[in-house]
């Protein structure tokens, strides 16, 4: 049996991905069969550091982490990139303000954006995310989603920016669209999408009929 590791234990992401791979790679239609882990389902406790200048980057070093013990390697880094930033905060998203504190980072996001006019406050999310094979093959796929950075929440779902993020085709920002309105059109969701299709390509479980 492959078994997959996801190099994280937020049980939501591995939910997810779980999702993706039986939509590309069905069992019922020629897939193998296959175990999806967790970092703690396989006795890793110690802290990836990620020190990559890029989403691509710190996606491998996770991924990598995994392959070396010899599974098949999944990872996924995301974050906000704002135009008028210079692209920032990045890959530091998530530590923008010194620490993962959402509130932090979105009052760090406001003074530097207090003073941008209206048509210069675009900006994407991105996720990537990372497959690393025992045997050393590797790929990654990316998702953006366009969006305009507001001057004041809007909300109460989602986490990190989305209170800010509008997503201007819906009117709605991150955090006030309900979850399938979300998975429709995220960041993520375009990554997992594109990742179940490669993944289904080149992985040594056949693609089914969806498979890319």
């Amino acid at each position: 049996m492959e078994k997959i590791v996801m190099a994280s234990n937020n049980r939501h992401k591995i939910t997810e991905l779980e999702a993706f791979l039986h939509r590309f790679c069905p069992a019922d239609v020629g897939g193998e069969p296959y175990e999806l882990l967790s970092l703690s389902d396989i006795g890793y406790e110690k802290e990836i550091v990620e020190d990559g200048d890029t989403f691509e980057e710190n996606a491998l070093i996770k991924a990598r982490t995994v392959a070396a013990f010899g599974y098949i390697g999944v990872a996924d880094d995301s974050g906000l990139c704002v135009d008028a930033l210079g692209g920032e905060p990045g890959v530091f998203s998530a530590r923008w303000a010194g620490g993962h504190d959402d509130a932090d980072n979105n009052r760090k996001l406001m003074e530097k954006m207090r003073d941008v006019p209206k048509d210069r406050r675009g900006a994407h999310f991105v996720s990537v995310i990372a497959c690393v094979f025992p045997d050393g093959r590797e790929f990654t796929a990316r998702g953006e989603c366009p969006g305009v950075i507001l001057d004041a929440p809007r909300g109460d779902g989602g986490f990190g920016y989305d209170p800010f993020f509008l997503y201007e085709p819906m009117g709605k920002t991150f955090a006030e669209m309900n979850a399938e309105e979300k998975n429709a059109v995220s960041h993520r969701a375009r990554a997992m999408a594109r990742f179940g299709e490669i993944f289904a390509r080149e992985s040594s479980i056949p693609a089914g009929k969806n498979g890319g």
